[in-house]
């Protein structure tokens, strides 16, 4: 399994996200993960909106597998259901 993090920095629920997905690496053997940070790499919303398919008012957004779950609430949903 590989989830991407669409993130920035001082946002409170990429942090989460990004430390939630840190402890599955450590649980799981078979969990991968990539944060990246919009700002650092000149992602706009706009490019973000192409990638979801639909409009994003906020961050983080995540990818499983290359499809799109949500913000931080449904990762964590997720994973209580399919990884834990």
């Amino acid at each position: 399994m590989f989830v991407v993090i669409f993130g920035r920095s001082g946002c409170p629920f990429c942090v989460r996200a990004k430390e939630l997905a840190e402890k599955l690496t450590e649980d799981r053997d078979d969990f991968k993960f990539r944060y990246i940070d919009i700002h650092e790499e000149g992602i706009s919303k706009a490019d973000l909106e192409k990638t979801v398919g639909k409009p994003v008012e906020t961050v983080p957004q995540i990818f499983i597998d290359q499809e799109h779950v949500g913000g931080f609430t449904e990762f964590d949903a997720y994973a209580k259901e399919h990884l834990q």
